[in-house]
């Protein structure tokens, strides 16, 4: 602590350089070539490189205002007119901040930032001893280390350390990697999508509720029967609108694990949002959502075992398995698959074996049994009550106009929800990928209330359009429709990859889209269970309004 060094030599057996072969030479050339970072950690505290840049360049230069921001690593080395240098010197600036005590005690120091100014110097120009320090050149007269992939490569590895005292407080020592130049794009989206949910709900409300208002007095006047009996719309399916659908038992899985999903990311959120996750402590958002996953599979399991007696459905141990196991089944099959790819490129970034079974260990010691708990409690509990009794002989559903379609319902159904929460998700992209912190939990917060909010009007319409056009099936089509904005985070993730990232290889692709797969499959369970259960709420509600013969 608070010792300088000039100038020391790294692996270094009396003052001779290193020698890097053919083939380490070209792996390093191609890693440089291809942007590679390198990530310290100095106290827990990340290594970043300070980036100025000027703002005004029209002015004096005196007047010249720096913006500073932080670049997290420092990079391998860089290219210039095709040949390729290493940066193998790095300067460490590390500050401090002294801690006040009483008059007899030492004075306590804390590390509160961790800089690195990488330079490149080529092995004439640096000159070693026996004790391993060595002296840099004087000014700006040396040339840079080039690697030439072609050929054997001696270098030195070399390192200084330089220590200031600052006044930044060990609270706050995290602020200068949170540093967004970029806060006022979230309140401008924010704002954004609030006039637009604001605006799509005035609209809904009045043309739903105005019409809704209409057909409920048109179909419970009793006196003028004649007139009224050229009957259409939704009042007509009454006697089918609760039929129970193909496959309920995958149809309340599903939903299931929309609600374990629903509760999982509310709590985290929220949580984030009040600072308890904070990114000094690494992994601890994955380790969060885990843990949450699997505790809330009493909720997944009991709103799956209501909705599945509901449905008419009888094997509630085998729905409660299949409420389990399918969407963790799919999550971690997917995982496991790309963790297998990783293994074989030899990453650090691979989950340990170990970490696996433990995985495996928590989803079938604790998920497992409570979700089967959470069924057998939501199975033996009244059903949802239906305001309506179901026909024996189903309705005919007449020919549906090309508007009716399934996948035309998609891309109209997921625009809004996609458009309210655009913006958010491309900082998320740019945290997962582009080696950024993600911190604006606040923010996340509200786009999450946004985006639950506009779920649940836009599936209302749906199922409204649905059953004036008199179709009745409108259990699993809600459920599609409604997750439609997972469609369009798919488009976006392709095109993201296009544009923005340039990963040429296979594996990190295959990671990519693998990874990418996981979230729009979760994002369309959680946008289509909001949009189900709001859905359903509006069918009872509609239903219960009118009077049946």
């Amino acid at each position: 602590m608070n010792s300088e060094k000039k100038c020391e030599v790294l692996c270094n057996q009396s003052n001779k350089p290193v020698t890097l072969t053919v083939e380490q030479s070209r792996l390093v050339a191609e890693r440089i070539t291809e942007d590679y970072y390198v990530h310290l950690i100095a106290d827990n505290l990340p290594v970043a490189t300070r980036l100025e840049l000027y703002s005004n360049r029209d002015s004096d230069d005196k007047k010249k205002e720096k913006d500073v921001q932080f670049e997290h690593g420092y990079r391998l080395g860089f290219t210039d007119v095709n040949k390729i240098y290493l940066h193998n010197h790095l300067s460490f600036i590390l500050y401090y901040h002294r801690e006040d005590m009483e008059e007899d005690q030492e004075h306590t120091y804390r590390v509160v930032r961790f800089e690195v100014i990488p330079q490149s110097i080529r092995l004439e120009d640096l000159k070693a001893d026996e004790k391993s320090s060595c002296t840099l050149p004087e000014g700006t007269n040396s040339s840079p280390q080039e690697i030439d992939p072609t050929k054997e490569n001696q270098l030195y590895f070399t390192y200084s350390v330089h220590w200031e005292e600052s006044d930044i407080k060990w609270a706050s020592r995290w602020d200068t990697y949170l540093t967004m130049s970029d806060v006022q794009i979230h309140w401008f989206s924010i704002i954004n999508s609030v006039v637009v949910v604001f605006f799509l709900s005035g609209i809904l409300s009045m043309i739903i509720i105005r019409t809704l208002r209409k057909d409920i007095a048109n179909y419970n006047k009793e006196d003028d029967i004649e007139d009224t009996m050229e009957e259409s719309g939704w009042k007509l399916v009454h006697g089918d609108v609760f039929r129970p659908p193909q496959y309920p038992m995958i149809l309340s899985s599903l939903l299931g694990s929309g609600i374990q999903l629903f509760c999982m990311i509310l709590i985290v959120i929220f949580v984030a949002m009040l600072g308890m996750l904070s990114p000094s402590s690494r992994g601890a958002l994955m380790t969060t959502a885990c843990f949450l996953f699997m505790f809330m599979g009493v909720f997944g399991g009991f709103s799956a075992g209501r909705l599945y007696r509901t449905l008419k459905g009888h094997r509630w141990k085998k729905g409660a398995f299949c409420t389990a196991t399918l969407y963790p089944g799919v999550v971690f099959g997917i995982c496991f698959i790309l963790n297998c790819f990783i293994w074989g490129k030899h990453s650090s970034g691979a989950v340990p074996f170990p970490t696996m079974v433990a995985l495996l260990c928590m989803w079938f010691g604790i998920s497992l049994p409570l979700v089967y708990l959470g069924y057998y409690f939501g199975f033996r509990k009244q059903p949802y009550d239906n305001p309506v009794r179901t026909n024996q002989i189903p309705r005919q559903i007449p020919e549906q106009r090309w508007y009716m379609n399934r996948f035309v319902g998609i891309l109209m159904a997921g625009i809004l929800p996609f458009g309210a929460m655009f913006i958010e998700l491309f900082f998320i992209f740019s945290a997962i990928w582009e080696n950024q912190f993600y911190y604006l939990f606040g923010f996340l917060f509200l786009v999450f209330i946004i985006l639950v909010v506009s779920c649940s009007q836009i599936s209302i319409v749906m199922v409204y359009f649905q059953l004036c056009a008199e179709d009745y099936r409108w259990w699993w089509r809600n459920f599609l429709v409604s997750g439609g904005s997972a469609f369009y985070v798919l488009v976006y993730a392709i095109f993201y990859f296009v544009n923005k990232l340039d990963i040429v290889e296979f594996i990190p692709s295959l990671l990519y889209f693998g990874y990418t797969a996981l979230m729009v499959l979760s994002f369309w369970l959680l946008t289509g269970t909001i949009g189900f259960y709001a859905a359903y709420m509006f069918v009872r509600k509609i239903y219960a309004a009118v009077k049946i013969d």
